[in-house]
């Protein structure tokens, strides 16, 4: 029998309106109601989840997910707190799910990344967030230094408390905003990250992305060669035309060669609009 099934059967709820699909960090498990609309209905849902999942101690329902700093807006339904610890592949994060959004979506790219790295390498993590790609190169790979680079204080805080958790030594954590600590940093890096997209509405109602952006203040953080790791969104026949446009305009300003390593599609964010990433190698001229 399924959950799904078993939850219907537990609730009195016909399992054609429950929830197809949720997500457990730690031991919060969060959903989304697309087809009940009372209170009632979800609590009821909420605590015959807990029964029949014992190692769930809090369910939330997502409402949505707010502005720049992607905080969601949640609702408890049962159990108690919402902070919690979620252990993925050796590293442990510790965070508030009320205050911060973490995609289990991204954890193939996450390990993608880890053996891309070279002993030695100064990495940059432009949008470190609570250390979601610094803390598994930093204890998985063997780069030098991270500068991991939060400008959120909620996160950031997460981002301190998750080094000392993980016992890690080489992340260097920086409250600011990237595009104005250009001048502070006291080294270049090998390597960037750029493991953050702030998705907008198009008038057409597609989701998209403006982290191009910020593309100008990676290169400058760069060495005179190194790699930028870059995740955008873009629709579907969009690519892979128009995120290399953007780097060829930039290219003209800003005097670089560049070669696109790799690119591929992380997740799926909407119909027919992807979360992708490109690994560009860039060959600084000034």
């Amino acid at each position: 029998m399924s959950f799904k099934q078993k939850l219907s059967e537990k609730t009195g709820i016909d399992k054609k309106l429950l929830p197809s699909s949720y997500q457990i960090i730690g031991d919060v498990l969060l959903l989304k109601f697309m087809k009940i609309k009372s209170i009632k209905q979800k609590k009821r849902v909420a605590s015959a989840i807990m029964k029949l999942l014992p190692y769930i101690k809090t369910v939330c329902e997502i409402i949505k997910v707010e502005k720049e700093f992607r905080v969601p807006k949640i609702r408890k339904l049962a159990g108690n707190g919402t902070i919690t610890i979620h252990k993925e592949h050796g590293i442990l994060y510790k965070l508030d799910v009320s205050k911060i959004m973490f995609s289990k979506g991204n954890l193939n790219e996450r390990q993608r990344l880890i053996n891309k790295i070279k002993p030695g390498e100064i990495i940059i993590d432009m949008f470190a967030g609570i250390g979601y790609f610094s803390l598994g190169l930093a204890k998985f790979s063997k780069a030098k230094k991270i500068m991991a680079i939060e400008k959120n204080p909620v996160a950031f805080n997460y981002l301190k408390k998750n080094i000392k958790l993980n016992k890690i030594k080489n992340i260097e954590p920086i409250l600011d905003d990237n595009r104005e600590i250009t001048e502070k940093l006291k080294e270049k890096a090998d390597r960037i990250i750029m493991g953050y997209f702030e998705t907008k509405r198009r008038t057409s109602g597609a989701s998209v992305s403006s982290t191009n952006k910020f593309l100008p203040y990676a290169i400058v953080m760069l060495k005179k060669r190194g790699t930028i790791h870059f995740h955008n969104t873009y629709k579907e026949s969009e690519l892979w035309i128009k995120p290399i446009s953007e780097i060829d305009k930039l290219k003209k300003i800003l005097s670089f060669n560049y070669k696109i390593l790799e690119k591929k599609k992380v997740k799926s964010i909407a119909p027919r609009t992807w979360h992708v990433v490109l690994d560009i190698e860039i060959n600084n001229m000034v």
